[in-house]
This record gives structure tokens, C-alpha cells and sequence, in this order.
């Protein structure tokens, strides 16, 4: 907010446009229509980078996509009505996954509100419970101090989605235009330091524990707290976890690290949790996908909790101890209350855990079997992709198996390098989210590993890649069929495949024709069949860097995600393979 203005009288429209350019915001996904086209006027002759995308849900994605990949905060504008409603989804995934995303949205006149006017939707009210916080402005001279609140609630504490919705009537108003304005947002409260209680407390219990794990989630990427992390983890020593948002805020090679937890998660991170005396979650929310049966969950272990969100706190797992607190602070607290204790007391001997542990990661790694029908295995494309690719590169995912394989064989060695919905579980995510990741970060590669279902949502965002000079590349996991429901219906429907075959694949009809289809939109299309071309063709898209790349892996639909939690049932009855429960052998 360093850009100060004398009182210059503008509209509403205008300003709009100076508020985001005074807040420091450079990029901005959004697609114009009646109620919003006072503000796209003025943005014509702004500095502001609009990319004109093909649907408001891109726009949303996109928005997503850039602030994961930058950290900051993700900014697009769409119209009413129906505008606003096509970006919900983006906005419900947002706040599923913390991401600060500020939405602006046209609305009719101020007069015409409840009048079932066209394109009038209550966007306020549809979004409140879905989002950080939503604003309706009915006036011109409201419009800089709400934007600026609008920002500063989304990027601070839990980040998350603010809508601001803006009236025509409030659009073509003339204000005096100030900045810097005052931010003032009575009842918000952030709480970024922890109390000494709190620490001491958790000290007590991190010392005495025989058999403790960190459980990190999201929250410790969106706090970038690497560094304070990884102090954390060398001063206890502890083994670790991260959730699926959390890939790559610690690196994959780290000796302590166990891998993804969850559903489908290793063997030897979801057994940490189940067998752990102490729990200390960080920046974690206990999702069920992560608990399993709850009741069931840790059952011998105290837990820590630490978190910015004090509504986190005991809502799904009782906390022993909770702290409430930014990560970036609460660390380096933890790091210095623990190194002074082992200093006076000695530290606690964790041979045996590790043996433990480090027995379940040798006997059950990850793995995949050769399929048995002549296409190609997914796990082994991903894999490929991830060991062929500059060390730097961003991986986006679609939802999915692809997703899960994505989570578990691409390296993940770098923080905010891994994009994903993760708690909405959105498909249509991957390629507008790559897109944004890749407008944020331009000197990175970005790959969207994406699934046929995935694509299919939302692949005219191409179109705004192309033209735009976004190049992003695209490994199209193509099994011809919706792939997880497909995985459910094999274990649990008896393999009723109830309208999941998608028909893209070898053998099939083929519509659509994937090659032609990113041909038509300017696109660079390729496609793999063989084992022996997987190398070729991925070295072939790494070197194009002037179009969107994507290509059309032909993989088999009999692929399944291992290990795997079954949906309701406890940790322990973990699955590595169709008849092996690790967890519930070693019981016996």
C-alpha cells in the first residue's frame, strides 16, 4: 500500500482498478459481462495483467493455482448472476484449502436487488458460509476501504476466499479517491504468537513421549514455515508426516520423513499415527480422509495441537494441548523450549520407534505392478515425468487416482511446488490451476497431471493458455474411464461399472480425439502408447516452451491407488495390496 493519492474524483469502476493496483496486485483472472462491465473499462488502461479467461470457474482455479504458487493472494472478476454463481466452486475450494483469494463481483443496481432482476443472484448469501467473509457494496466512496479489508482478511490468519460484491449503482457513483485507507476489522482478531503456557506444556509432553510423530498439514506451507520446520524436526529428531496439501513443504529425501498420510498414504505414516504415543499436529485439521474412523484414530496417543484457527482446535480430536498461533512463531518456540530441556533433563531414547518404523518403510514401500494388457502403467508415467523434469518444476493435479499417484511418485523435494484440491476434491481443477501457477511463476515449469474425467471439465482454459503465452504441459492420464469411482465400484460394487467408461481410450471410440482437440486450441497434442516412448515424448514436451503442451498417456484402466484406507473403517485395517492389512497381521 505504498502508492499514496491525493483526493481525485473518480467512479466506482476506477476505483476498483486503483484500489487492486494500490494494493500491489499485478494479475487478475476475470471474464466481463453487464453487471461488471463499468469496472472492465477502466481496466483497459490499467496496469493490471487481466488474462480473459473461458469460464468464471477458470478464474477462480487460475486464482487458486497463483497464490499457492506465489503465496500471495489470488485475485479474479467476474459478473453477476450466473457469473458469480460458476465461480462457488472455486470459492468453496479456496476455503476448503485455506488458499487467500480475494473474488470481486458485479451486481445490479442497488435499486433493482430483490426484484428478481436479470442476472441478480444473492451472491452474498450463497457464498457466506463458503468463504472467509463476503461484502456487498452499494456505494461508490465504500468500495477502497472494503477492497483493502476484503485483501487484508483473506491474506492474514487462516487465509482463505473473500467475495466482495459490487453494485452497478456503487460502480458509476463518483467518490473522492484516498490512499492509503484505514483497515479496521472489528471482531478480527489474529493471534500470531503462542503463550508461554502453551509451550511450556507442550514441552513437557515432547520430552517424555516415546513414540512421537509430527503430523504436518497446509497450514505449515501457507505460514512458510520451511525453515522453523525442519529446525523443529533436526532438534527432537522426530519422524514425520505430511498430509496431502503439506507435500513438499519438507523434502521426500529427509531421513524422518514417512511420506503421505491418509487414505492413501504409506504404510509406515499411517501406522506412526495409529501406534504413536504423542501426536503433534501442525497446521493440521484431522480430516477424515486422514483419521479414518475417528473413533478408532491414535487410539493410545495424547495430541498437540498447533493452529492460527482457534475453531481448529479439539473440533474433530480432543487436544491434551492446544496452541493457537502462527507456525512461522510457534516453532522456533518449540525448537527453543525443547533444545533448553534436553540441555537440563537429556533427551528421550527413540531407537526402538525408529526400528519400528523404518521396518514397515522397508517391508511395504510404494509400488506398482507391470499392467497386463499392453498400455502404459500411470504410476510408472508420473514417476518418469518427475525424474525427467527440472528440480523446480510445479506439479498440478486433477482429482483423482492421478491425484493420489501424483501425491505419492513425483519427488516432492520444494515447498509450494505441489497444487492440488485437496479438501473440496474438485474436478476441472488442474489445468485453470496450473495456468494461474504458471502466470505466477513464469520461469518455472509447470506440469498438470491430469485425468480424462479432470480434463474434460474444464480444458477450454487451453484456449486462454495459448493465447495468453502461458505454457504450461499437460500429462492427460488417459484410462478411458472416471478412474477413482471406477476403483471404488472394483472393491466395493463387485465391479458393477456403472457409468464410469468414458470411452477416450485405446480401443474405444475415442471421443474426444485428445491430439485433435489441443490442436484446435493452438496447442501442441502428443500422444503415448508404448513403454519404450515414455522418456521421448516427455523430453519432447520439455523442450517446447513457446505453446501449451499436452500429451495423451494411454495408461490401463485396471490401475489401482495402495496402499488404502477403505472410507469409514480405522487406520489399522490399512490395505498394501488387494489381501495384505499390514496393521491388522501384525495384531494378530
Amino acid at each position: 500500500m505504498s502508492q499514496e493519492w491525493a483526493d481525485t474524483q473518480i467512479t466506482g469502476a476506477e476505483a476498483i482498478i486503483k484500489t487492486l493496483e494500490c494494493l500491489g496486485v499485478t494479475d487478475i483472472f476475470g471474464l466481463p459481462g453487464g453487471a461488471i462491465l463499468p469496472a472492465f473499462d477502466p481496466l483497459y488502461d490499467s496496469k493490471l495483467n487481466h488474462i480473459l479467461v473461458r469460464h468464471e470457474q477458470g478464474a477462480g482455479h487460475a486464482a487458486q493455482g497463483y497464490a499457492i504458487a506465489t503465496g500471495k493472494v489470488g485475485c479474479c472478476i467476474v459478473t453477476s448472476g450466473p457469473g458469480a454463481t460458476n465461480l462457488v466452486t472455486a470459492i468453496a475450494d479456496a476455503a476448503m484449502d485455506s488458499v487467500p483469494m480475494l473474488c470481486i463481483t458485479g451486481q445490479v443496481g442497488a435499486e433493482s436487488i430483490g426484484t428478481d432482476a436479470f442476472q441478480e443472484a444473492d451472491i452474498v448469501g450463497i457464498t457466506m458460509p463458503i468463504s472467509k467473509h463476503s461484502y456487498l457494496v452499494t456505494k461508490a466512496e465504500d468500495i477502497p476501504k472494503v477492497i483493502a479489508e476484503a485483501y487484508y482478511i483473506a491474506s492474514t490468519g487462516r487465509p482463505g476466499p473473500v467475495l466482495v460484491d459490487v453494485t452497478k449503482t456503487a460502480q458509476v457513483g463518483k467518490l473522492d479517491f484516498k490512499w492509503p485507507v484505514e483497515v479496521k476489522v472489528p471482531g478480527y482478531k489474529v493471534v500470531d504468537y503462542p503463550s508461554e503456557k502453551s509451550i511450556e506444556k507442550a514441552t513437557i509432553e515432547m520430552l517424555s513421549a516415546k513414540r512421537p510423530v509430527f503430523y504436518i498439514g497446509g497450514g505449515a506451507v501457507k505460514s512458510k514455515a520451511y525453515d522453523q520446520l525442519r529446525e523443529l524436526v533436526d532438534v527432537t529428531g522426530f519422524p514425520f508426516v505430511t498430509t496431502l496439501p503439506a507435500r513438499g513443504v519438507l523434502p521426500d529425501s529427509h531421513e524422518n520423513n514417512l511420506g503421505m498420510t491418509g487414505m492413501h498414504g504409506t504404510v509406515a505414516a499411517v501406522a506412526s499415527m495409529q501406534k504413536c504415543d504423542l501426536l503433534i499436529s501442525l497446521g493440521a485439521r484431522f480430516d477424515d480422509r486422514v483419521t479414518g474412523n475417528l473413533n478408532y484414530f491414535a487410539p493410545e496417543a495424547k495430541v498437540i495441537h498447533v493452529d492460527i484457527d482457534p475453531a481448529e482446535i479439539s473440533k474433530n480430536r480432543f487436544a491434551d494441548v492446544e496452541i493457537i498461533g502462527d507456525l512461522k512463531y510457534v516453532l522456533p518456540a518449540l525448537s527453543e523450549s525443547f533444545s533448553k530441556s534436553v540441555n537440563h533433563y537429556g533427551k528421550q531414547d527413540l531407537t526402538a520407534w525408529f526400528e519400528y518404523l523404518n521396518n514397515l518403510r522397508k517391508k511395504y514401500p510404494l509400488y506398482y505392478d507391470k499392467p497386463l494388457d499392453g498400455l502404459l502403467s500411470p504410476q510408472q508415467v508420473i514417476e518418469k515425468i518427475s525424474d525427467l523434469s527440472p528440480e523446480s518444476s510445479i506439479y498440478v493435479s486433477g482429482v483423482g487416482q492421478h491425484q493420489m499417484w501424483s501425491a505419492q511418485f513425483i519427488k516432492h523435494e520444494n515447498p509450494m511446488s505441489w497444487i492440488s484440491s485437496c479438501g473440496l476434491g474438485t474436478m476441472g481443477y488442474g489445468v485453470p490451476a496450473g495456468m494461474g501457477a504458471k502466470v505466477g511463476c513464469p520461469e518455472k515449469t509447470v506440469w498438470v497431471i491430469d485425468g480424462d474425467g479432470c480434463f474434460q471439465m474444464t480444458n477450454q482454459e487451453l484456449a486462454t493458455c495459448a493465447l495468453n503465452n502461458i505454457p504450461i504441459k499437460v500429462a492427460l492420464i488417459n484410462n478411458s474411464s472416471l478412474g477413482m469411482v471406477r476403483q471404488w465400484q472394483r472393491l466395493f460394487y463387485n465391479e458393477r461399472f456403472s457409468n464410469t467408461d468414458l470411452f477416450t481410450g485405446t480401443g474405444t471410440v475415442q471421443i474426444p480425439d485428445f491430439v485433435k482437440l489441443t490442436e484446435a486450441y493452438g496447442c501442441v497434442g502428443l500422444r503415448c502408447e508404448k513403454e519404450e516412448d515414455i522418456d521421448t515424448v516427455i523430453k519432447q514436451a520439455l523442450e517446447i516452451n513457446d505453446k501449451p503442451v499436452v500429451i495423451d498417456f494411454r495408461v490401463t484402466p485396471d490401475a489401482l491407488v495402495w496402499p488404502m484406507v477403505s472410507a469409514g473403517v480405522s487406520n489399522s485395517d490399512i490395505k498394501y495390496s488387494i489381501d495384505v492389512w499390514p496393521l491388522r497381521e501384525e495384531e494378530e
